[in-house]
């Protein structure tokens, strides 16, 4: 208001001639006509000063992971980077605490809100047959005219670096004041749509609203019933009721796995060579069944990286570590063990990497990244984790059609645990009582023992039972011939059927 009122001034003494402003009644009409055109040109300098101001500061704040680094890591970074080896010059610039320093030309790439001091807007802006000139051409990398203004409008505006996005903690922006709106996303919603001159549709019909919400969280179309049901319901809180039904559908949870399967490389098939089918649905069915349940997410993660290790894991537990089971299986005739385990074990790496931490680890497999903040010890450091067990992710020889690599998990569905437990519970009942009876039994056989010597009159069972045959003679339908022996048994030779008869005589 200030600006304003003093232009306002300005402009109003320019303005009025000697006769009725009392300021300029007292000077010459010469005099008069100099300090009206130098007050008209003062205040149409100061109207225009205003506007650039205001202009600087409704321009776009620039953003280094946004707008920045995408620039810097494929134009620069590849001798300006993480890599150790490939740096030159002494510049790195994906650190903000290395790109303010003086490189060894003895200048600093960047100096904060003073382009024509930073070193990096001059070599981009040499000419491109410049020994100077970056990036250089036989690099064959290359920034363009855009790219160089956003670089050199970054550092006007304080060339302010950014972490790592993944690692940034999330900041909860304050809602916008914005009339008119009933919730907190369309405040932010109007707002930038104010800024970029534009307004909201306006209010979809019910039919609209219930097709998108239902592709939204289901993926389905809704049915014509539903469609019925919604446009009758006249209820303040009728989309409520659409949402309830639709996030206690099993679809909802079909609907939000889809994008973490592709994520953890689902299939149902092994991804290689003949690629046979295999058994991985377990998996999915859980994933699909976590997010109906809507399981915490710490542990959603614990579950699937190391359920098998906790304390008395449950079934559902284990199948859930099924995470790192979906990669590829190799069925190949000269395969090398030892090579696909490595490979197995570099999969893992890599899908858990861009699952849970957003970072893509497979370039630091074979040098530091040149993006991401990840070194190549870094990237072997995850592998030894993984570099635990003996599942090599070969298939044998008798699995190429359609079977898992070992170690294996017997899942019962739900009605089949009912029924192992009624089973169980049978067998400990018919346990008990067999011991029971065994108790009971053991002084009858004896007694039994007792009477059946009486009956035949002697104590000692062996002589009366079992007796040797004089002269006797074995037969054998089938050829054999038997020899008796000096202890009374039988020694067979000769032929030897598969099935024969034998006649003693």
């Amino acid at each position: 208001m200030t600006v304003i009122s003093l232009l306002t001034t300005m402009y109003s003494i320019s303005c009025n001639n000697k006769f009725n402003n009392p300021v300029l009644r007292m000077l010459p009409y010469k005099q008069v006509r100099f300090f009206s055109e130098f007050y008209m040109r003062v205040s149409l300098s100061l109207f225009l000063v205003y506007f650039l101001v205001c202009s600087v500061q409704a321009e776009k704040k620039l953003e280094f992971n946004r707008d920045i680094r995408p620039i810097l890591s494929d134009g620069c970074f590849h001798c300006h980077g993480p890599d150790e080896k490939e740096r030159k010059g002494g510049l790195r610039l994906d650190l903000e605490s290395d790109a303010f320093k003086n490189a060894k030309s003895g200048f600093p790439a960047i100096v904060k809100g003073d382009p024509d001091e930073s070193e990096i807007i001059a070599r981009i802006f040499l000419s491109d047959d410049d020994d100077e000139h970056m990036p250089p051409l036989d690099s064959g990398k290359s920034i363009t005219l855009e790219q160089k203004e956003i670089l050199k409008k970054w550092i006007v505006q304080g060339a302010e670096y950014q972490g790592h996005w993944a690692f940034i903690n999330p900041q909860r922006s304050p809602v916008p004041k914005v009339i008119g709106v009933k919730h907190p996303i369309d405040g932010f919603i109007q707002k930038r749509l104010s800024e970029e001159g534009m307004q909201m549709q306006a209010l979809a019909d019910k039919e609209t609203l219930l097709r998108r919400v239902s592709l939204d969280l289901t993926g389905l179309p809704p049915t014509l019933r539903e469609v019925d049901d919604f446009l009758v319901d006249t209820s303040e809180n009728a989309y409520e009721k659409v949402l309830d039904r639709l996030l206690g559908s099993q679809h909802y949870g079909e609907r939000m796995a889809i994008e973490w399967l592709d994520l953890a490389r689902y299939a149902d098939s092994n991804g290689f060579q003949s690629d046979g089918s295999r058994d991985m649905w377990l998996w999915r069915d859980w994933l699909i069944n976590a997010f109906n349940r809507n399981i915490p997410f710490d542990q959603f993660t614990i579950e699937q990286l190391a359920g098998d290790m906790l304390p008395n894991p449950s079934q559902d537990q284990v199948v859930a570590t099924g995470f790192n089971r979906n990669h590829r299986l190799n069925g190949e005739g000269g395969r090398i063990v030892d090579e696909w385990f490595v490979e197995t074990v570099i999969d893992r790496v890599e899908t858990t990497g861009t699952t849970w931490l957003a970072l893509t680890m497979s370039c630091a497999r074979c040098h530091d990244h040149k993006y991401d903040p990840i070194s190549q010890k870094e990237f072997f450091e995850f592998f030894a984790y993984f570099n635990s067990n003996d599942e090599s992710g070969v298939l044998a020889a008798n699995g190429k059609n359609g079977f898992n690599t070992p170690p294996f998990i017997k899942v019962s569905n739900d009605e089949q645990k009912k029924r192992i437990l009624e089973l169980e519970k049978t067998l400990k009942q018919n346990q008990a009582a067999t011991k029971e009876a065994e108790k009971k039994m053991e002084p009858a056989l004896k007694e039994w023992i007792k009477e059946t010597r009486e009956e035949l009159g002697t104590e000692d069972l062996a002589p009366t039972l079992w007796q040797k045959l004089e002269n006797e003679q074995v037969v054998s339908k089938g050829g054999a011939q038997f020899k008796k022996q000096k202890d009374g048994s039988w020694l067979g030779t000769g032929k030897n059927p598969s099935n024969d008869t034998y006649e003693i005589r």
